[in-house]
C-alpha cells in the first residue's frame, strides 16, 4: 500500500501578504496609481510641486539672517553663495519681528501683551473643550475686561466697574422673568446694562479714582500695531459677534412683527455695505455722532463695527442650521412642555450650531483675515508696516520676505482654526 496521500495532513503556516498589498506600497498604489487617469494626475502634480519647490527653497535656504539692510544682505549672500545668486533677506525679520508683532507698543511693556495672550488661550479652553473644569468658565467671563485693563491700562476701576455692567445684565436674566416674563427680561438685560454704562459708570469711576487711584501706566491706540491689533480686532470680533447672529437669526424667525423687522433690517443692511466702508465710519464719522468731547478709542470703534458685520453674515449661516433641523425637533420640544428658550437653548440651538460647524469656522477665518483692512484707515496691522517697513532707507525694495512671515502668522492660527473644526465636527458626529 503507498503511504501517499492526496489530503494534505498538516495545515501550512501563514505567509506574509504581497509587498503590493501591505504598507506604503499599498496607500500609494491605491491613492496615486489606481487609475491611468489618476496615474497622469499624480506624476503632473508631482512635476509641478518640484518645479515651485526648485525655485523657492533655494531662495529661502540661501539666505542671509545677520544683515542690517537691504545692501548688506545682497553683499552677503553673493560673498557667501556667488555672484548672481538671489536669496532671501531673512534679516528684516529678524530685526523687525517685534515690530510686527507688536508695532510700536512700549518695549519694556510687552510682558503684558504676551500675558494678555496666554490667558486667552485660558479663557476659551474651556469653551473649545469639554475635559477643561467648567469652573474656569467664570475666568472666561472675566478675562475681557483683565485683557483690556492689560492692553491699555489706565485705572483699574475701567473694567472693574465694566463687569459690574455684565453682572447687572446676569441679575436681570435671573430675576426678571418673574416679574416681566422671558422676553422682557431678555430686553431688560440688553438695555440695563447700556444704561449703566452710559449714566451711571462715568461718576463711579471718578468717585473710585478720588478714593483710591490705583492702575498701571496707559498705553495709546496709536502705539498699537502689528499682529497684536489682527489677534485683538479678531478675537473680539470672533467671541462677540456669535451671541450677535445667534440673537438676529432667532429675531428673523420671530413671530413679533416688530422684532422680526429689526433683525431682518440690520442684517439685510450691514450685508449689502463692504467691510471697508464700517470701517471708514467707524474711523471717521462716528465721532459725529457722539457727544462733544467724547474720546472714543478708535480700536474700539473698528471692533463695533466689524463685530457687527461678522453678526449679520453669522445670523445667515445659524438661519440656514434652523431651517435644516427636521420639523419633529420643534414638535418634540413643544411635547415635553418647555417653553421657547428653554426649547432652543436645550434642544434646538445645540443642533443647528452643530449643523453649521464649518460655515461658522469658515466666516471666523473670513473675518480673521479681514482685519488686514484696518490698514487702509491708517492703524498699522502687520501689512500696514509691511508698506512702512520698505520706506526705511536700510530696506528700501524689500518685499517678498515680509509677506512671507506675515503670511506664516496668518496661516498658523487659520489652519488651527480649520483643524479645531474638523475635530469639533468627529467629536459631535452622532450619524454613524
Amino acid at each position: 500500500m503507498s503511504d501517499q496521500s492526496y489530503v494534505r495532513t498538516e495545515m501550512l503556516g501563514e505567509k506574509p501578504p504581497p509587498s503590493s498589498q501591505v504598507g506604503v506600497v499599498k496607500w500609494v498604489m491605491e491613492n496615486l496609481f489606481s487609475s491611468i487617469p489618476n496615474a497622469i494626475m499624480t506624476i503632473v502634480s508631482v512635476w509641478v510641486v518640484y518645479y515651485i519647490l526648485s525655485g523657492i527653497l533655494p531662495w529661502a535656504f540661501q539666505s542671509s539672517w545677520n544683515a542690517t539692510s537691504l545692501h548688506g544682505c545682497r553683499a552677503y549672500i553673493a560673498e557667501t553663495y556667488g555672484e548672481g545668486v538671489e536669496g532671501a533677506c531673512w534679516s528684516v525679520i529678524n530685526e523687525r519681528w517685534k515690530q510686527l508683532l507688536f508695532g510700536f507698543y512700549p518695549k519694556e511693556l510687552y510682558w503684558r501683551p504676551v500675558v494678555t495672550l496666554a490667558l486667552m488661550f485660558v479663557a476659551i479652553s474651556p469653551v473649545l473643550f469639554t475635559s477643561v473644569p467648567r469652573k474656569v468658565m467664570l475666568f472666561s467671563v472675566i478675562y475681557p475686561f483683565l485683557a483690556f485693563w492689560l492692553l491699555w491700562g489706565g485705572s483699574i476701576w475701567l473694567p472693574i466697574v465694566a463687569f459690574l455692567g455684565l453682572v447687572i445684565a446676569y441679575l436681570a436674566i435671573v430675576y426678571l422673568p418673574a416679574l416681566v416674563g422671558s422676553l422682557g427680561a431678555t430686553i431688560g438685560a440688553g438695555v440695563l446694562p447700556i444704561l449703566f454704562w452710559i449714566v451711571i459708570a462715568g461718576p463711579i469711576i471718578d468717585g473710585l479714582n478720588g478714593i483710591a487711584p490705583i492702575g498701571i501706566e496707559g498705553v495709546d491706540s496709536d502705539q498699537m500695531g502689528g499682529f497684536m491689533i489682527s489677534i485683538i480686532i479678531g478675537v473680539s470680533g470672533i467671541a462677540l459677534s456669535l451671541p450677535i447672529g445667534i440673537l438676529l437669526a432667532l429675531g428673523r424667525q420671530s413671530p413679533l412683527f416688530i422684532v422680526k423687522t429689526i433683525c431682518v433690517g440690520f442684517i439685510e443692511f450691514i450685508r449689502g455695505v463692504p467691510l471697508i466702508t464700517l470701517l471708514f465710519v467707524a474711523s471717521v464719522l462716528l465721532n459725529y455722532f457722539l457727544p462733544p468731547g467724547t474720546n472714543f478709542d478708535l480700536i474700539l470703534r473698528v471692533i463695533i463695527m466689524v463685530t457687527f458685520f461678522a453678526a449679520a453674515y453669522m445670523a445667515e449661516v445659524i438661519r440656514g442650521g434652523l431651517a435644516a433641523l427636521p420639523k419633529g425637533q420643534y414638535e418634540a420640544a413643544d411635547a415635553l412642555g418647555l417653553d421657547y428658550w428653554k426649547a432652543t437653548r436645550l434642544i434646538i440651538m445645540p443642533q443647528a450650531l452643530k449643523i453649521s460647524i464649518p460655515n461658522i469656522v469658515s466666516n471666523f477665518i473670513g473675518l480673521f483675515k479681514d482685519t488686514t483692512l484696518v490698514s487702509i484707515i491708517g492703524l498699522l496691522d502687520p501689512m500696514g508696516l509691511a508698506r512702512a517697513i520698505p520706506a526705511d532707507q536700510n530696506w528700501n525694495g524689500i518685499v517678498w520676505e515680509i509677506y512671507v512671515f506675515i503670511a506664516l502668522l496668518f496661516w498658523i492660527f487659520t489652519f488651527s482654526m480649520s483643524r479645531y473644526s474638523m475635530y469639533l465636527e468627529r467629536k459631535l458626529a452622532t450619524g454613524h
